[in-house]
C-alpha cells in the first residue's frame, strides 16, 4: 500500500514523530512523509507514533492509497524533501 502522512503536533513532539516516520517513509516536505508499506509495517508506525502523540492535542493523518501508480503530484512553489522524492 502506498501511505502518505500527514501530521501537526505540538512542537514539543515534532521530533519524535518524524524520527519515527522517516523510519517507514520518505519525508516530503515539513509535517509530510509518503511510501510504500506493507501492512505490517503500517500497523507498526501507527503503533509506534501512538505512544508518542498526545490524542488529546496532536494530529496524524493517514492517507491509503492502493498503490504509488495510480497517484500523480503536481507541485506548486518550493520543492522541499531534497532528493527523497521518489516520483
Amino acid at each position: 500500500m502506498y501511505v502518505i502522512l500527514v501530521y501537526d503536533v505540538n512542537v514539543a513532539r515534532v521530533a519524535k514523530v518524524l524520527k519515527i516516520a522517516r523510519k517507514y517513509l520518505h519525508w516530503v516536505q515539513n509535517s509530510v512523509l509518503e511510501g510504500e508499506l506493507t501492512e505490517a509495517t503500517f500497523r507498526k508506525l501507527k503503533h509506534e507514533l501512538g505512544q508518542v502523540i498526545d490524542v488529546k492535542e496532536d494530529s496524524v493523518l493517514f492517507y491509503v492509497l492502493g498503490n504509488q501508480r495510480y497517484t500523480t503530484r503536481e507541485l506548486l512553489g518550493v520543492k522541499k524533501g531534497g532528493e527523497e522524492w521518489i516520483w
